[in-house]
């Protein structure tokens, strides 16, 4: 998988042509890490992704002032993804904002019927885009978030819910947003997926939250991959729900539907 179409996995819609799903990713494309994964979820069409920090540079002193820019306001719930290097960067939702716009123009451009926001986190709509692949009306632009949230709604029930999250900063947001939704007790732990010992933090934050009463453990950022995810449901016993497959699955459907096939 890499920026731009890829054409490993076709599938033909009815004129001939190939279904396309466009991703954009918060860091920069192309993820790696998410490649492997992805191809069992796509029902067989082509990826279009792109990075909203695809154009900013990360080395040296341009780099440092390329994360200032767009680190987190102090009162703001950070992000983290990953750059192209495989290093990490955090960052700041308004400064990504037109980033994500941008990238999602790039996927429209590519041709893809709908697109999906790889983040978890929260952001504020992006305008329609008009774009070839979609033969049904306006490119569908759909957000990770929502897709993972509503989506374990409806598997738990009002069980008890442990969320793991990238970061320490992260949880008490991450604990807001889903005690919303859900209406059973719910947890939330700390485990970077970025960082080099991934698996074992992982695996541990799903063991301490089965500990202390979840029945279902959910990995809610797209960094965590389907290898951490069997990590944490060996660790903890219990149903590991995946963020990247959720949203993936869902979009996958969705692109397919658009594009007429």
């Amino acid at each position: 998988m890499r920026g731009g179409v890829s054409g490993r996995a076709e599938a033909a819609t009815p004129d001939g042509s190939t279904g396309t799903l466009g991703l954009v990713t918060i860091g920069q494309a192309p993820r790696t890490d998410l490649a492997g994964d992805l191809e069992p979820w796509l029902g067989g069409l082509r990826v279009s992704e792109h990075g909203a920090l695809d154009n900013d540079v990360f080395d040296g002193s341009e780099g440092q002032r390329t994360r200032a820019a767009l680190a987190p306001a102090p009162d703001e719930a950070p992000l983290i993804s990953r750059l192209r290097d495989g290093t990490s960067a955090v960052l700041g939702h308004d400064a990504l904002a037109p980033r994500m716009r941008d990238a999602v123009a790039r996927c429209a451009a590519d041709g893809a019927a709908a697109t999906l926001l790889l983040c978890t986190g929260n952001f504020p709509p992006v305008p329609p885009v008009h774009g070839e692949g979609s033969r049904r009306g306006p490119h569908p632009v759909l957000y990770a978030e929502s897709l993972v949230q509503r989506g374990v709604r409806a598997l738990v029930g009002d069980a008890p819910v442990g969320i793991v999250c990238p970061l320490a900063e992260q949880r008490a947001d991450v604990a807001r947003r889903w005690s919303q939704l859900l209406p059973g007790p719910l947890r939330a732990a700390p485990a970077n997926p970025y960082a080099a010992d991934a698996h074992d933090a992982v695996a541990a934050a799903a063991r301490r939250l089965v500990e202390e009463g979840s029945h279902w453990i959910v990995l809610d950022c797209i960094g965590y991959t389907e290898s951490m995810r069997r990590a944490a449901a060996l660790a903890a016993a219990r149903p590991v729900l995946l963020a990247r497959a959720l949203a993936v699955r869902l979009a996958a459907e969705a692109a397919t539907a658009a594009s007429g096939d």
